[in-house]
């Protein structure tokens, strides 16, 4: 019996590229492409093609970018450390131990935190905006 000779669709995708990623790197591509319901091969063509598609933009500005966003999550990341370490000073007054200053510690730490937070929304907002 002969194998009928598929037809082939001219916009199908034939080439297959491949890139190297750490496990942070993989772990991240995983999840986005969850979020999105999307395989991670179709996710990174997806991702990869409007990048591709977007050339007023210089690999300087790309770069830029997500320096920004690595260094606003970072900062959150400290921030919530820091929340951690308000609870141990509460819990070392709450023990009976004295902590000067505790309070306004604590207002600033929550002002710090809402005003990232602010700042990172207003920044994401721009940039779905923008993209």
């Amino acid at each position: 019996m002969q194998q009928r000779e598929r037809l082939r669709d001219e916009s199908k995708r034939i080439r297959q590229p491949s890139c190297r990623m750490n496990d942070d790197e993989y772990q991240l591509l995983t999840r986005a492409a969850a979020v999105c319901n999307m395989s991670v091969a179709s996710f990174l063509a997806h991702a990869a093609l409007k990048a591709a598609g977007d050339l007023d933009r210089t690999a300087a500005e790309i770069a830029a970018q997500r320096e920004v966003h690595n260094e606003l999550f970072a900062l959150r990341r400290h921030l919530g450390h820091i929340g951690n370490n308000v609870n141990q000073v509460a819990k070392a007054t709450n023990s009976g131990a004295d902590v000067p200053y505790a309070e306004a510690v604590l207002g600033a730490v929550q002002r710090a935190t809402q005003s990232v937070d602010a700042f990172i929304q207003h920044y994401l907002n721009t940039e779905t905006r923008a993209g």
